[in-house]
């Protein structure tokens, strides 16, 4: 029954009364109505039901009312519903029968999910949460103060608040991140799952205080670390509504994972310029470059750094999401609107699935001399991680070079993302990392880290057709 129009034909009952009607949506929770053959409704006293028919059923969505207000059309008022409040958007546009209160039908689950939480680690959530509430009004007590001073005012106040009694509070934040490690170092994976959903929901009022961690668990685009989670670990800045909020935000893009991400920038880059300057064996213009998972692609803006440097490369940027693509595409204008200068830039919307199952990559996309990925393998199993990694392997030309990322088992911000931001990762070790790609003999491959040690790359060169 999905529509792509706005209207469709269904039927009022009114015990055994059945009237024909036209009902068109107008929002998400109301349709306004008409009748195709009575003019007249009673507003607001009768109650009926909407039957509607569903690729060959009857569905009876009810008890509902109409209400009349003014239209400048045929529709004489809005239909609105009394018990279930059912969610025409998807029903109309979806061909899904979707209730408000449909998320209580797992309430009893999640109310049980307590039960099931050691003792030794509530009384920590407990007292954390008292703690966090002390320092949040405190906080927000000493902002109130200074309110109405001018501008300038407020934000030298509050760089001093930051400055003094903020640091001890991210001093707090880092005990407390100890206290945790030490608490589930023995926990199993589902007790991990299970001890983290009580964290989140215990403290949820002051993750939403973080703008980093309100989108890391809020996930508008269904995962976590998307490109706008990016831009704020690069930017590592107080950002929030309050001296609370920035100072949680900071401690968080500031933490070790954090700086790794920053750092694995400078590794691509630096890999990336020593290749291109490498005495090499391709007698090109151009180097083609492939970015997999690319997100914004920030790190071109330290590769592209005059319009000499726009000549050196032909970059194909890849990833699922339409909108991290936009933005690298933004990126790009802006660089050559800045150097005065044109760009060879492809972009490529797919996903791991569409290399894994496409038969004709190569003959698509072509090859490349140096391919690169800082954040994909992360979120992928070992049976697709060693899959993907095979496949672009092959498209890379003989001599050239790829350099993959991965978060390696000492992260020490795991239970930081796990716990407070709900971002899991595939963690490896450097032999687990290895196996990915495999015995290969065109391959030389060695595991680098960053600085921080938290995230390991595998360096692999593809051995010159003797």
């Amino acid at each position: 029954m999905a529509r792509s129009d706005l209207s469709i034909n269904a039927f009022l009952e009114n015990g055994s009364s059945r009237i024909p009607v036209c009902v068109r949506y107008v929002s998400k929770y109301s349709l306004l109505i008409r009748s195709l053959e009575h003019p007249i409704f009673a507003y607001g006293s009768d109650s009926f039901n909407l039957i509607i028919q569903n690729n060959g059923n009857r569905l009876e969505l009810g008890p509902c009312r109409i209400v009349s207000e003014p239209h400048d059309d045929e529709y004489s008022g809005h239909l609105i519903f009394l018990s279930d409040v059912y969610d025409m958007h998807s029903l109309l546009f979806e061909d899904k029968v979707v209730k408000l209160q449909g998320a209580f039908c797992d309430l009893p689950a999640i109310l049980e999910r307590k039960d099931n939480i050691r003792q030794s680690f509530k009384e920590y959530t407990a007292n954390l949460t008292y703690d966090l509430t002390v320092y949040k009004n405190l906080f927000d007590h000493i902002d109130s103060k200074y309110q109405e001073e001018p501008e300038a005012i407020r934000d030298s106040i509050q760089k001093a608040l930051i400055k003094t009694e903020g640091q001890k509070f991210k001093r707090f934040l880092d005990q407390k991140l100890n206290e945790l490690e030490l608490l589930v170092a023995d926990f199993s994976q589902e007790e991990h799952q299970r001890h983290g959903f009580y964290f989140r929901k215990q403290l949820w009022n002051f993750l939403l205080c973080s703008p980093l961690m309100a989108r890391t668990n809020l996930k508008p685009r269904g995962y976590s670390g998307d490109s706008e989670i990016m831009r704020m670990i690069y930017l590592n800045d107080y950002q929030g509504e309050s001296t609370f909020s920035k100072l949680l935000n900071k401690h968080g893009v500031e933490h070790t994972a954090a700086q790794s991400v920053r750092n694995r920038v400078a590794l691509i880059v630096q890999k990336l310029l020593n290749f291109q300057k490498s005495p090499n064996k391709f007698s090109i213009d151009k180097l083609k470059i492939l970015s997999l998972g690319c997100g914004p692609a920030f790190e071109i803006r330290e590769i592209l750094r005059s319009s000499n440097d726009c000549n050196k490369y032909h970059f194909a940027l890849l990833d699922q999401d339409p909108i991290a693509l936009s933005e690298a595409a933004r990126l790009i204008q802006d660089i050559e609107y800045k150097l005065n200068t044109k760009t060879n830039v492809d972009y490529i919307q797919g996903s791991v699935r569409t290399m894994i199952f496409s038969k004709s990559l190569e003959q698509k996309w072509g090859q490349f001399h140096f391919i690169y990925s800082m954040g994909l393998f992360d979120y992928l199993t070992n049976p697709v991680a060693s899959a993907v990694i095979k496949k672009i392997y092959q498209l890379l030309k003989p001599g050239g070079e790829m350099v993959v990322g991965n978060f390696h088992v000492s992260n020490p911000s795991k239970y930081y993302m796990e716990y407070w931001c709900d971002w899991v990762l595939y963690l490896r070790t450097e032999e687990e990392f290895r196996d990915l790609i495999g015995d290969d003999s065109s391959a030389n491959v060695s595991v680098i880290f960053e600085n921080t040690g938290s995230q390991m790359f595998l360096h692999i060169k593809k051995q010159v057709d003797s």
